[in-house]
């Protein structure tokens, strides 16, 4: 059995190699932000979904943006669609759980409205259906993914992919990339 401190080395090492690599999505990065603070700007919203850990983050990445980041400052029109236990085993049942998020993305989805996606894997398909959706309906998509992007990759209008074969590392470095967008948001629309 490995020792506690080896395996805490093992993980920091781990995560300060990826999240320096990190600078590979800069660009993507910036993208998202200027088309998040654009809709935010025009009174639109942010659809945001992901399963299990990925869930627990889109609901994180809602909250930041309907309560506050770092500045006192009005609530921007977030909405997690993975934690409405009721809608989602209601569409689970009746369309199956590959339609969870699509289903809730054609009601609540709007053009200029923005989706963000989030998946480690690169391969649910409720995940994948929902962007397709998205880009139906004329909103934005942006997909936040892992390992090489999965069946997922190539389905949004922006993707960050976190290149790690490890989950644990992918959900650290895309909380990384969530907060960096809320700052750079909360910054942009804060000064206009």
């Amino acid at each position: 059995m490995r020792e506690i401190a080896g395996i805490l080395s093992d993980a920091i090492r781990g995560s300060v190699e990826l999240t320096k690599s990190l600078d590979a999505v800069a660009d993507r990065v910036g993208r998202t932000v200027d088309s998040v603070a654009a809709a935010l700007a025009a009174g639109q919203k942010l659809l945001i979904c992901g399963n299990g850990g990925s869930a627990a983050d889109a609901a994180h990445l809602a909250t930041e943006f309907v309560v506050r980041f770092v500045r006192n400052r009005p609530p921007y029109p977030a909405i997690c669609l993975s934690n409405d236990a009721g809608t989602l085993t209601a569409a689970g049942n009746d369309y199956g759980f590959d339609e969870v998020f699509a289903r809730q993305v054609a009601a609540f989805g709007r053009p200029g409205d923005v989706l963000i996606c989030l998946s480690t894997s690169g391969n649910s398909r409720n995940v994948q259906r929902a962007l397709e959706e998205g880009r139906t309906r004329g909103l934005t998509t942006v997909a936040f993914l892992g390992r090489d992007g999965g069946a997922v990759g190539g389905t949004a209008d922006i993707e960050l992919i976190v290149r790690s074969e490890s989950t644990a590392r992918i959900q650290e470095a895309h909380m990384l990339l969530l907060h960096v967008l809320c700052e750079a948001v909360e910054e942009r629309l804060g000064s206009q």
